[in-house]
């Protein structure tokens, strides 16, 4: 069992260098399905659900190699348009090799999707999608059949703005015949870093990053070499702890206009960021004050920022309201900051968080990738010791994570055990 053990150890300095985002390189090497031949990746973190993504393109075939920061794909000819539930169910995010498997080879098998456990994300809007661009699916045995024999351009509006369901569409639509309007499309930047991807193998699309994506078909795609852009999810969460445990830092590689409304958010709780010619800069000094958050789809506060913000607000001077409106289930997190002696009561998807002087350390666990970074980062500001128990799901998302709060002066270890 993975645990990470946090002392407070007064405030944060020095630098640390951002990694490729894990919500841009999944779906990038999900794209690897459309066209045979070699890809090159650069920037890619060692995670978790890269080598989860990396063992179900193998599975159907693929060769894929991981060195250094740098992943290699190699698509042959003939594959295997299946992904088996084993590999499934350890990442939600295989859901997106279903617009690809169906637009290259017709046909596809996916099983339904697992991942973090906080609440239901269902994928109807996936499926609605892609059969408004020809494919017809049956469900069985828990798992998804699609089948394909021509995609053809038609005009989508997505009820939300669905990242999942925008990228799967989108892959999809790049060989449809004719064009593609996908309305109310997911802005997220991970979205314009796969536009931007398959525009260079061959594809014709306007209008990633913003609300109408125009798709116009082509016939064959080719392997390209790309860099992933860096990681914002990475990036506010060390600002986080910069807030909780104060002190001055630069992220090298970050990117500012990817998190102009988080900054905002910072900068109401008295945390000072600004570009870096390197990256993001940040400082922090005294208490934190407290604001009220709402999670939106991008370019408002990413539901992935929401824990890191409530343990900031858990030790600020004031009362926060934090409401999430993407997820339903995303509170589990704060029965393990109470624990921690934070003051926050949820009722339906609010949170109202009462700041305290000092949190205490405690024994707490991880229940997904995020909840666990912010157990760790609330740990930098707690009296004593906090053990972050479950750690495996921060690996899922953070490359080093431990070893760069090191560099930053935290007093933070991995340890292995039972229990």
């Amino acid at each position: 069992m993975q645990r990470i053990v946090v002392h407070p150890n007064g405030p944060l300095d020095g630098r640390v260098r951002i990694s490729g985002a894990k919500n841009s390189v999944l779906k990038l090497m999900a794209a690897t399905v459309l066209a045979e031949g070699t890809f090159v990746l650069r920037n890619v973190p060692a995670l978790d659900d890269v080598r989860a993504m990396a063992d179900l393109l193998r599975s159907m075939g693929l060769t894929v190699d991981h060195s250094g920061e740098t992943l290699t794909v190699v698509r042959p000819a003939e594959i295997d348009p299946v992904a088996p539930y084993e590999l499934v169910e350890r990442m939600r995010a295989s859901i997106v090799v279903l617009g690809p498997l169906l637009a290259r080879l017709g046909q596809a098998r996916v099983a339904l999707p697992g991942g973090d456990d906080f609440g239901p994300r269902p994928i109807d809007m996936h499926l609605q999608s892609l059969e408004r661009l020809g494919a017809t699916f049956t469900t069985a045995h828990g798992y998804i059949e699609g089948r394909a024999d021509h995609l053809v351009g038609t005009r989508l509006f997505l009820d939300f703005p669905s990242v999942g369901a925008t990228e799967n569409a989108l892959m999809a639509a790049v060989l449809a015949k004719g064009e593609t309007v996908i309305e109310n499309a997911a802005r997220e930047p991970e979205i314009a870093d796969l536009a931007a991807f398959l525009n260079r193998m061959g594809a014709s699309i306007l209008g990633a990053g913003s609300p109408t994506i125009t798709i116009e078909g082509v016939d064959e795609l080719s392997p390209v070499e790309h860099e992933v852009i860096p990681d914002r999810i990475e990036a506010a969460t060390f600002l986080a702890a910069l807030g909780v445990a104060g002190g001055e830092i630069v992220l090298e590689g970050a990117r500012p206009d990817h998190m102009d409304m988080l900054m905002q958010k910072l900068g109401d709780m008295g945390v000072r960021t600004s570009s870096h010619p390197d990256g993001v800069w940040g400082m922090a000094r005294g208490r934190l004050g407290s604001t009220d958050v709402s999670t939106l789809p991008y370019p408002g506060v990413a539901t992935d920022y929401k824990p890191l913000l409530v343990s900031m607000l858990s030790v600020a001077d004031g009362v926060g309201i934090v409401a999430e409106n993407i997820f339903s289930g995303r509170f589990r997190y704060v029965d393990e900051l109470v624990r921690m002696g934070a003051d926050i009561r949820t009722e339906d998807h609010y949170a109202i968080v009462r700041g305290v002087e000092k949190l205490s350390g405690a024994p707490v666990r991880a229940h997904d990738i995020r909840a666990g970074a912010a157990l760790v980062v609330a740990g930098l500001g707690a009296e004593g010791e906090t053990v972050v128990a479950d750690a495996h799901h921060i690996d899922r998302g953070y490359d080093r994570f431990v070893e760069k709060l090191q560099a930053l002066g935290a007093e933070v270890e991995r340890q292995s055990g039972e229990g």
